[in-house]
């Protein structure tokens, strides 16, 4: 595909023209995507984390999910799912264009320097999909860095009276450490998830669908492959985010940890506990994914060619 007849809604994952992508593309792209992301699929993160929170069997699902608004109106309700959206938004923009971006560059990266090495010991498509993998999974790995800022969100939506009537800073400068807590859990369960995600992914565009050149993957091939591989992120992922979730909901002065919350859930719950929340988050991830991916590489392209 030349630059004249690429257009904003010709997505592509990172490789062929955009591997040469402006940096300075790749994040405003990136960024862009998180914006648009976090305003249409908040409330339905929100009521993931909730149901992931909960312990009590016996409460409705609705009082789960609204809480204190479950007698509300529809805008009461409504906007109950919107909760600590100043913490989401840095989280979800500053992750999104860390994880879009930087994943393309360390995909770069390996090909140009162990490419040769993939593809001699995995064949050419499974060495190409095994960098997109790996990639992915070190930046999984390295978003632990923007953790305080998901501890947040996640307290917000789920525990929001530890954080009444205090700033952001007063709440870094008093709990520094503290909002990194979670912090082996959540490289436990990127590294694997973001593998899973990228490789699946480039897997399904490879391997299923028989594409050579990614990077002229059409909008609904784009579709089918960011779903196959956001299902297989989230199931493998899932157990991992349940504790994960629970380990930063907690209030700062009462802790608990990993292993103490595997025992109480095992022993209280059952084992199927370790997917709560899971349904809801397959059942949106597929458009999330989908949506987010096509807005920020169809901005990436459409930046670079003007850049």
């Amino acid at each position: 595909m030349n630059p004249s007849q690429r257009t904003l809604f010709a997505p592509s994952m990172s490789g062929g023209k955009n591997k040469n992508a402006p940096a300075s593309a790749k994040v405003i792209g990136s960024a862009s995507s998180g914006v648009l992301e976090l305003f249409f699929f908040h409330p339905v993160d929100t009521t993931a984390k909730r149901l992931m929170s909960n312990t009590n069997s016996s409460l409705p699902l609705t009082k789960v999910i609204f809480k204190d608004a479950v007698n509300e109106g529809a805008v009461g309700k409504i906007k109950s799912l919107f909760p600590g959206l100043g913490f989401a938004a840095g989280y979800k923009i500053l992750q999104r264009t860390y994880k879009f971006a930087a994943q393309g560059f360390l995909k770069d990266y390996l090909d140009q320097h162990y490419g040769d090495n993939f593809r001699s010991a995995f064949g050419p498509t499974t060495g190409k999909n095994l960098m997109h993998a790996c990639a992915g999974s070190m930046v999984g790995i390295g978003e632990v860095g923007l953790l305080p800022l998901d501890v947040l969100k996640i307290k917000s939506q789920t525990n929001p009276e530890v954080l009444k009537g205090r700033g952001f800073m007063d709440l870094v400068v008093k709990e520094n450490f503290a909002l990194y807590r979670g912090w082996d859990w959540t490289m436990l369960r990127n590294a694997p998830g973001s593998f899973a995600l990228f490789g699946g992914s480039a897997f399904m565009k490879g391997t299923v669908l028989g594409l050579e050149d990614y990077s002229k993957a059409t909008f609904f091939q784009n579709f089918v492959s960011s779903i196959g591989g956001a299902i297989a992120s989230i199931t493998f992922s899932a157990p991992m985010d349940v504790i994960k979730t629970r380990i930063q909901n907690k209030p700062f002065d009462s802790p608990e940890s990993g292993g103490q919350i595997i025992r109480k859930l095992l022993t209280q719950e059952g084992p199927q506990a370790l997917f709560k929340g899971l349904v809801p988050k397959i059942l949106v991830v597929g458009p999330k994914l989908v949506f987010s991916f096509t807005i920020a590489q169809s901005l990436i392209s459409y930046l670079a060619e003007r850049m």
